[in-house]
């Protein structure tokens, strides 16, 4: 008796289910691997790395604004990459670098510019990291912060501040520089559409902040509305990331 078609076709499907195994595929790096790693936040292109501002060439020391004073800021383009400060993996902040400018070659010069800036914007010169949360319309919130340190003794240096208690930090924060007093940081005069940063503040933003606009407070939210074309705040933080475990998954095989 002949078997019809249909029949046939069937079976020959059965047959090839009942042929598909379930197998296990390792997706496990090679042992000796690395899991987890550091990453320069800030800083994208090691031939651009952190450096101690100076005047623009032809400017008067007088006249030099590389002074950010009583604000926070975030680096939003540096050397044409975006965003150069925002958390991609997960991990802790460990450290973070400052270029500090040399306010003048004479002791006596740069002594009285320190007086005068310490007098006019609260205290000696001071910074501390600040891990920030986006969100809509730049308007950004403190989710940490890291201690304050003196800048003074470090004028004309570029300086890493190892952190006692690492910072964590998860993808889509980023990495901000709090000035509470004043802090000689910015390179400007640069090329505008490779560098940006912003303030922590939305008005009178092409002169120095006439009040406190610093983000001071953990959970505090502002509106980064001054944008800097042009301008670079010299700073940047190291990460180390999380390392995943290996795992495995399950795949059909037949």
């Amino acid at each position: 008796m002949k078997r019809s078609t249909a029949v046939i076709a069937s079976a020959i499907a059965l047959l090839a289910a009942a042929a598909t195994t379930w197998a296990v595929t390792t997706t496990k790096p090679p042992l000796g691997s690395q899991l987890g790693t550091s990453v320069q936040l800030g800083a994208p292109v090691s031939s651009d790395p952190v450096k101690a501002p100076a005047c623009p060439t032809g400017v008067a020391p007088a006249k030099c604004l590389i002074v950010l004073t009583r604000s926070t800021a975030v680096e939003t383009l540096t050397d044409g990459v975006a965003k150069p400060v925002k958390v991609l993996l997960p991990g802790e902040i460990v450290s973070f670098t400052i270029g500090l400018a040399q306010l003048s070659s004479d002791p006596k010069t740069a002594a009285t510019d320190i007086k005068n800036l310490g007098a006019a914007y609260g205290g000696p010169a001071e910074a501390q990291i600040t891990i920030v949360k986006p969100g809509r319309n730049f308007r950004w919130t403190v989710v940490a912060e890291g201690p304050v340190v003196r800048l003074q003794p470090y004028l004309g240096y570029v300086v890493q501040f190892p952190l006692r208690t690492p910072l964590q930090v998860t993808p889509s924060e980023a990495v901000a520089l709090t000035v509470p007093t004043w802090a000689p940081i910015l390179s400007y005069n640069l090329t505008a559409s490779k560098f940006s940063y912003r303030q922590s503040r939305s008005t009178a933003c092409s002169q120095p902040a006439p009040t406190q606009s610093a983000q001071l407070v953990v959970s505090q939210s502002a509106s980064y509305l001054c944008g800097y074309p042009g301008t670079r705040v010299q700073y940047g933080a190291t990460e180390l990331t999380a390392p995943v475990a290996p795992t495995t998954t399950t795949t059909k095989k037949k």
